[in-house]
């Protein structure tokens, strides 16, 4: 090989070398900006999810009260027999019940379906992940979204004795519209029937009586989105690991659990009912 030929061979295998190199580095300069942005990504994805659950709990909130002006003032129920309910279905992990996954089982047959726009997605929390094993394929679940238990329910009164079920839009005296929520995501492990009853023995002032009877989500950072009579809606985080306790995929919560002293708890009570 002449000098010319080797001289060229040199120049070719340096070249490559600092192609490899170059490849190298930009590699990882891509990772390490990947490394910087996905947890930025991350928090933008969860903002926007909280924001768009706080969509839904309004939306959701606006048919309860157009409901009410439709139906001289009363509340939809929240628990019932059979139908005489704001929705029917019971939520599990079993992929036979379609409940769980058929928007036509329960949903559009719900009181206020024709009055949130057929839109059966603000039943749901975007963030909520929950799925089910049904008719050969992995489908997601319909709904989140429950309502507070002490709305016209026929078995609320026996998670404390003496509050008031409201059954009118007038009953909302004492805490008033912008303190009584009507809707709140309950976690997949916890929620069934349609409402969520937030148990009221030992309020105010015994904290040593306080449960937990049905959980709140916490699908945005620890928090959980309500929406309230007056048609506002809130992310709430909690601070009580009790209110949290870890997610079993595809397995129920106990439920009416005691919980004493726990704050999240407590502000739960302030927003949900009163004494007679």
């Amino acid at each position: 090989m002449n000098s010319e030929l080797r001289g060229r061979s040199r120049s070719s295998a340096v070249l490559a070398g600092f192609t490899l190199i170059e490849l190298l580095v930009v590699i990882a300069i891509i990772a390490i900006l990947a490394s910087m942005l996905l947890p930025a990504l991350a928090k933008s994805k969860a903002k926007a999810q909280g924001i768009l659950c706080l969509g839904n709990g309004r939306q959701m909130t606006l048919a309860w009260r157009l409901y009410v002006d439709d139906n001289n003032d009363r509340v939809p129920p929240s628990y019932g027999p059979g139908t005489n309910q704001w929705v029917s279905g019971n939520l599990d992990f079993n992929g036979g019940n379609r409940s769980n996954w058929d928007i036509e089982q329960d949903i559009k047959k719900s009181m206020l379906w024709n009055y949130c726009g057929n839109s059966p997605g603000i039943f749901k929390c975007p963030a909520d992940r929950s799925t089910v094993r049904a008719v050969g394929e992995i489908r997601p679940r319909v709904r989140s979204i429950a309502m507070n238990g002490w709305f016209d329910s026929t078995d609320v009164e026996s998670f404390g004795a003496g509050f008031k079920v409201y059954k009118t839009m007038n009953d909302l005296v004492d805490p008033g519209p912008t303190m009584t929520w009507v809707f709140i995501d309950e976690r997949e492990d916890s929620i069934n029937d349609g409402e969520m009853i937030v148990g009221m023995t030992g309020y105010p002032n015994s904290p040593g009586q306080w449960k937990i009877v049905d959980y709140p989500a916490s699908y945005h950072g620890s928090a959980g989105g309500l929406s309230f009579a007056d048609g506002h809606s809130e992310i709430k985080r909690w601070k009580d690991g009790r209110t949290m306790p870890p997610l079993k995929k595809g397995v129920e919560l106990q439920l009416n659990v005691s919980s004493p002293n726990n704050m999240d708890m407590f502000w739960m009570m302030e927003r949900t009912t009163r004494k007679k």
